[in-house]
């Protein structure tokens, strides 16, 4: 019997498989997770959470969703609870991109905005960051926007270039595509200090989303937040599942914000280790790109998968990123401590 046949779009996607498996016991700097863990206030709210009752009943959000709301400085109704950024991205195309509408992206930048805008047989249009410094293309991203345009995805700071763009910038996109949704994803916000969350009350066609992945270290938990006018997210939830936030995300992503000093700690250790790896690759003559991320993009030529290979033979996890950028890699600032082992080990590969 012939197996069922896909829609058109589902059959012209290329598959996406990241690298996940074989990571234990290695210092993982390929993911841009945080490389300490998560707040030991969320595993304690866990285990109070891991009773009969409580994995008994669906999830409730009642409580998450005013407490997360005032910690990101929003009212209740101007936020979407949901699994990872992942889900805040195929929300935000379900409700607003039909088949044929034109999402416009940058390249290149995180897999899942090009993955979802495939799946709903959405036209997709690329502009490339500035090949030289992989900086923003203003010029050329403004006069890519049209009257097809129904969504803009970027991330700030982007992934994997580690470029960042600035309040007046995302002002003068919200205000080329009046008619699109326009997210700005900040997946790594605190690493950067720059958001878009003030304008939500002044542009209707806003969208911002973060996520618990990064400086939270609850990659694990999938859990996210979207964020925009009220309205907005009212169509929002229409679109989405009732219960795809679980009850345990919810529960740790509380516990997480009620840690700020934690936070604090992380990202200023995260900070310092970015440093040490931007002195210690020019230390070896090896060009790295400006970043704003956790993470540094640096050049390693026809070298990329070699370093990528023995360093993981040291134990060490980076990314090899020359499917899209050529002959760059990619590792994520963990800790110093961390920097340092990398470049030791770095250093007797390159030399």
């Amino acid at each position: 019997m012939a197996s069922l046949k896909p829609r058109a779009a589902v059959l012209g996607m290329a598959p996406y498989s990241p690298p996940t498996g074989g990571r234990a016991g290695k210092l993982r700097l390929d993911f841009n997770e945080n490389t300490v863990g998560c707040s030991p206030r969320v595993i304690e709210a866990l285990r109070g959470q891991l009773t009969t009752e409580g994995l008994t009943v669906y999830p409730e959000y009642d409580e998450a969703r005013p407490e997360l709301a005032a910690y990101f400085g929003v009212r209740p109704d101007q936020l979407l609870l949901t699994n990872g950024t992942d889900e805040a991205i195929q929300v935000l195309v379900n409700t607003y991109v039909d088949d044929g509408d034109e999402v416009l992206l940058l390249r290149p930048s995180y897999a899942m905005y090009r993955f979802y805008a495939e799946v709903a047989d959405a036209a997709v249009c690329e502009i490339d960051y500035r090949a030289e410094d992989l900086s923003f293309p203003a010029e050329r991203f403004l006069a890519a926007i049209g009257p097809r345009t129904r969504a803009i995805l970027i991330a700030n700071p982007n992934n994997p270039t580690g470029t960042a763009i600035d309040v007046a910038t995302i002002v003068k996109i919200l205000a080329a595509a009046p008619r699109a949704a326009v997210l700005i994803d900040e997946a790594y916000f605190e690493f950067y200090g720059v958001t878009a969350l003030s304008l939500i009350p002044h542009y209707p066609n806003l969208l911002v989303s973060r996520t618990f992945s990064k400086v939270f270290g609850m990659a694990a938990m999938r859990m996210g937040c979207l964020f925009s006018q009220a309205e907005n997210v009212a169509y929002l939830h229409k679109a989405q599942s009732p219960y795809s936030v679980n009850a345990l995300a919810a529960t740790a992503a509380r516990a997480a914000i009620r840690d700020p000093d934690y936070i604090r700690e992380y990202v200023s250790e995260a900070l310092a280790a970015r440093d040490a790896l931007c002195a210690g690759l020019r230390r070896l003559g090896i060009f790295h790109f400006p970043t704003r991320g956790n993470f540094v993009l640096f050049r390693a030529g026809e070298r990329a998968a070699e370093i990528r290979d023995k360093l993981r033979e040291a134990g060490v996890l980076v990314r090899d990123r020359s499917y899209e950028i050529a002959g760059c890699v990619r590792v994520t600032a963990g800790t110093r401590a961390q920097a340092a082992r990398f470049l030791t080990e770095l250093e007797e590969i390159w030399l």
